[in-house]
């Protein structure tokens, strides 16, 4: 196949992994937010809930994208493999935050798993850039929202704690 080609099998494998793993957080997010997560005190700065799914919507699609860039250098290649590897634990560990934060109703277990979250997906941006700087660059939003995103976890703890 020539480079300049789409794989579209690999690029839709790629975005619907990344979706999926949304979905799988949200039935354990979606049933905490009007009752245990309503009840939280929650820092001035905390977005309007609407935010929280269009932004992680449009996060799992540059996620799924990245990954089909970098999927599409070639199985063959060990820092291919290495860095898919690192993109399934980050994945993994995005997906365990919801269970942590609102499955088991805890901000402490939840800021423990985004802060492990977040230094996965810092190594994975820099395996990923190695291979493809699309990729790498892609997930750069992602890191920021997971910052942002720990901050207010934090926050959520220390007013809650």
């Amino acid at each position: 196949m020539p480079h300049s080609q789409i794989n579209w099998k690999h690029l839709l494998i790629s975005i619907l992994l990344c979706q999926f793993t949304g979905v799988l957080g949200a039935l354990f997010t979606t049933p905490a937010i009007p009752t245990w997560y309503a009840t939280l005190v929650k820092p001035s700065f905390v977005p309007p809930s609407w935010t929280f799914s269009v932004v992680w919507t449009l996060l799992y699609l540059l996620m799924g994208i990245a990954l089909y860039l970098v999927w599409e250098k070639g199985l063959e290649k060990a820092d291919v493999r290495k860095a898919m590897g690192v993109f399934g634990i980050q994945l993994f560990l995005n997906f365990l935050w919801s269970v942590l934060f609102f499955g088991l109703q805890s901000p402490l277990y939840g800021l423990g798993g985004i802060v492990a979250l977040w230094v996965v997906i810092l190594v994975n941006i820099w395996l990923f850039y190695r291979i493809s700087k699309a990729a790498g660059l892609l997930l750069v939003s992602y890191i920021l929202w997971v910052s942002f995103a720990a901050v207010l976890n934090y926050s959520i703890w220390v007013l809650n704690g």
